[in-house]
């Protein structure tokens, strides 16, 4: 069974992210990316599976992989670790890794920028203050408007403190856990502009 590196595992209701680290052996690159192809598949299928990012860079003149498996729970992502399906899957491909198969958890909004490659350095700060501000300037003009006709319903809501807090409080819970995630998505070539990402289908049917 895969070695679950961080010892602080999210709750069941957290979604989670599953970090898997390969470095493939010279000469297997295209036997490797068929078989990356058919675990994405097989693991699309499994309940609570919520998609895949592929971040393709070199370690060690090594082809290295960094794949990012979203879950919407802890058990979800428990149940893919230890099937039976994904440990056929990893011995089919060990004759392929130069450094085995490397796994990690982590909470999915640890840190919206933090580079997926460890030799990777984060992305320049002038590019995640443009991200960050398409995510935030449409909020701020947006979620005080929708907000407003129920503010004006009861006086303790119309309150400066108590409005900006719920103004606030939507913005942030709006930007952290379901916007700002498939925005960094979205971006990521031009963020990580010196590496290769992809956002691959996890209903993808066949293997390239």
């Amino acid at each position: 069974m895969p070695e679950v590196l961080d010892p602080q595992t999210p709750g069941a209701d957290e979604t989670v992210t599953l970090i898997i680290k390969h470095r493939v052996k010279a000469g297997f690159e295209s036997a490797y990316e068929a078989w990356l192809r058919n675990i994405v598949r097989v693991a699309g299928q499994r309940e609570g599976h919520l998609g895949v990012d592929v971040v393709r860079g070199k370690r060690g003149r090594l082809d290295f992989y960094t794949c990012v498996l979203r879950f919407s729970s802890t058990e979800a992502m428990q149940g893919w670790l230890e099937s039976s399906q994904r440990q056929a899957l990893v011995a089919e491909a060990a004759p392929m890794l130069a450094d085995g198969d490397q796994t990690e958890v982590a909470p999915i909004n640890e840190f919206w920028f933090t580079p997926l490659v460890d030799a990777a350095s984060p992305p320049p700060r002038w590019k995640q203050a443009v991200v960050t501000l398409l995510v935030i300037l449409p909020h701020t003009l947006l979620v005080p408007l929708i907000w407003g006709p129920l503010l004006a319903l009861h006086p303790l809501l119309s309150n400066y403190v108590v409005a900006t807090f719920l103004i606030t409080l939507t913005i942030v819970l709006s930007v952290v856990y379901v916007v700002m995630p498939p925005v960094t998505r979205l971006f990521a070539p031009w963020l990580e502009a010196s590496q290769v990402h992809e956002h691959l289908d996890s209903q993808e049917t066949s293997p390239r």
